[in-house]
């Protein structure tokens, strides 16, 4: 399962739409590593003001491998986390995940392109 859905919002959702913020709030309580990693590179585009961040740590375990492939894999929850911080997120891997402004599309588009994928290939990293 991917989430940890309160029955209460769960309940809602069968009666019909549900916020983001309510999703939002599911995703950081049922995903506490990989929300700690965008936040942080959320925080970090806010604060050095560049065109992206890229997170660059290996996960400290499976279970936070499993949390980060979880989010990015999803439609839902990456749409809802762009939206969260008015970012668009790129992903890689298990440890290099991308946050990108906006406007950052010459940097978003290097990041997603096939050299950026081959060239982000480490043989220490074959289950990722």
């Amino acid at each position: 399962m991917s989430l940890t859905v309160p029955v209460s919002l769960l309940e809602k959702a069968q009666r019909g739409t549900v916020s983001d913020d309510e999703f939002v709030d599911c995703i950081r309580e049922s995903l506490p590593y990989a929300w700690s990693m965008v936040e942080r590179l959320a925080k970090e585009l806010d604060v050095t003001g560049a065109p992206s961040a890229q997170n660059l740590e290996v996960p400290p375990d499976d279970a936070a491998w499993g949390e980060v492939f979880r989010l990015v894999g999803s439609d839902a929850m990456r749409g809802t986390v762009q939206r969260h911080f008015g970012v668009r997120v790129a992903f890689q891997n298990c440890c290099k995940v991308g946050l990108f402004r906006l406007d950052a599309t010459e940097e978003y588009e290097a990041f997603i392109s096939p050299r950026a994928q081959l060239l982000n290939q480490d043989p220490s990293l074959l289950n990722c």
